[in-house]
């Protein structure tokens, strides 16, 4: 007798968990990407969560606390994902519509200290509870004078990117427009929260199919050639590290006509030569990256509406890459522990450790952030914590910028280099092409 999938065997134990509780409690399953990062969590000492933070200078005292925390507490009362809190029932992980709130905190900056390094610790300490979206600010004299850092940190477990716009956006309103959660009818909110749960629900059916027979055995076949590198002696790839992480960027002028669908397998090409550069041509590492959107008949609720999707990091050229990817995207609904399950059912030598990870981000598609009269700068900051041994993000806007981070714990600032280098000639080769 064929065996269910992972996808429906959890949705069976999520019905009899949402059976047993009471209506008031508003219960909903978890996706296959919430579910990755729950377990994640769990698996990483200190249970630390992945975290997706955006940085914003604006001159110093133009933010008004008050005010921004009116905003945060609107967000929450409008979108469900944001007052969302997950857990975990008699081994069955759900999440559960809170009551909305806000968490905007000033961090005091010692004197002469970067505001950059209170927030970075900041992120490295994040407590488990609270709401998943928080406001953090610290000042300091920044490039361009005095200057107040805002953090907007959100979960992964309940945002991707076309929700990063969302907040952005909504955001810029609530705060323009002196906003609070009293401001969102309880119509509005009723109706907000059945399309979320609609959405996940879409979402989950969307998963099951993906998670059929055929499409278990494509990505078993795909990746059959994965021979992961091992972690590092005494530092797990997911742990933090007390020697930090390494960083680097470089921008790209985009070519003429140079589209997203044009831009991303380039990028995964580059990516994947950065990290057979990183670990050498013995191994074939497996590369992450997220992908997808809300399912088509859902409504563009903010969530966690994507997959990981691994690729190996083989020595295929631009053009097989490029095949191979289009062929992937056929199957890229099926959550990443069927993929996983699949791939181990098969014999593959990989228990699902991602070796390197790569973001895409149009910047077109997330509005400014704008706080009263003034418009935040966004900027990066360093040595983050990352979640696996090398991290790539590609800022698609007005040019191409390439960022890299690394754990030092995994790869050496040299080994690192070469590979950003790599990384660069790789991606300035196919853009020149």
């Amino acid at each position: 007798m064929q065996s269910r999938s992972i996808t429906s065997s959890y949705l069976d134990r999520y019905r009899h968990i949402a059976e047993q509780a009471s209506p008031a409690e508003a219960l909903l399953p978890l996706t296959g990407a919430q579910r990755r990062f729950v377990l994640a969590r769990r698996m990483r000492p200190g249970a630390r969560p992945d975290l997706v933070p955006l940085f914003f200078a604006f001159p110093r005292g133009s933010v008004d606390v008050a005010r921004l925390h009116a905003a945060a507490c609107h967000l929450a009362a409008l979108h469900p994902a944001l007052r969302a809190r997950v857990e975990v029932r008699r081994g069955v992980p759900v999440q559960r519509l809170g009551t909305p709130g806000g968490w905007v905190r000033r961090l005091p900056v010692p004197p002469g200290g970067p505001a950059a390094d209170t927030l970075r610790r900041a992120l490295a300490a994040w407590p488990s509870d609270g709401p998943p979206l928080r406001l953090l600010l610290a000042a300091d004299d920044g490039p361009g004078g005095p200057r107040d850092l805002l953090a907007l940190v959100l979960d992964h477990t309940v945002c991707d990117e076309q929700s990063l716009g969302r907040i952005t956006a909504d955001l810029t309103l609530a705060y323009g427009g002196g906003l609070g959660p009293r401001d969102v009818p309880a119509l509005r909110a009723a109706g907000e929260a059945a399309a979320y749960g609609e959405a996940v629900r879409l979402q989950l059916t969307a998963e099951e199919r993906a998670s059929a027979p055929g499409s278990l055995a494509y990505w078993a076949g795909r990746l059959a050639g994965l021979r992961p590198p091992p972690v590092a002696s005494g530092a797990p790839s997911d742990a933090p590290d007390a020697a930090g992480t390494g960083s680097a960027e470089h921008r790209l002028p985009l070519p003429e006509g140079g589209a997203r669908a044009v831009a991303f397998p380039a990028a995964l090409d580059a990516c994947a030569a950065a990290a057979r550069t990183a670990y050498g041509d013995a191994y074939v590492p497996a590369l992450g990256y997220p992908w997808g959107g809300r399912p088509v008949t859902a409504e563009p609720v903010l969530g966690c509406f994507l997959n990981t999707v691994v690729h190996p990091a083989d020595d295929a050229g631009p053009d097989a890459r490029t095949t191979a990817w289009w062929d992937d995207l056929d199957h890229a609904d099926a959550p990443f522990d069927e993929v996983v399950h699949a791939a181990r059912g098969a014999g593959v030598p990989w228990a699902g450790r991602l070796d390197g990870l790569l973001t895409f981000e149009d910047l077109g598609r997330r509005p400014p952030l704008r706080l009263g009269d003034a418009t935040g700068h966004e900027t990066h900051l360093d040595d983050r914590p990352l979640p696996g041994p090398f991290a790539v993000t590609v800022s698609y806007g007005r040019d191409l910028l390439v960022r890299m981070a690394w754990q030092r714990s995994a790869l050496s600032d040299e080994r690192a280099g070469e590979a950003f280098a790599r990384l660069v000639s790789t991606l300035s080769a196919t853009a020149a092409a």
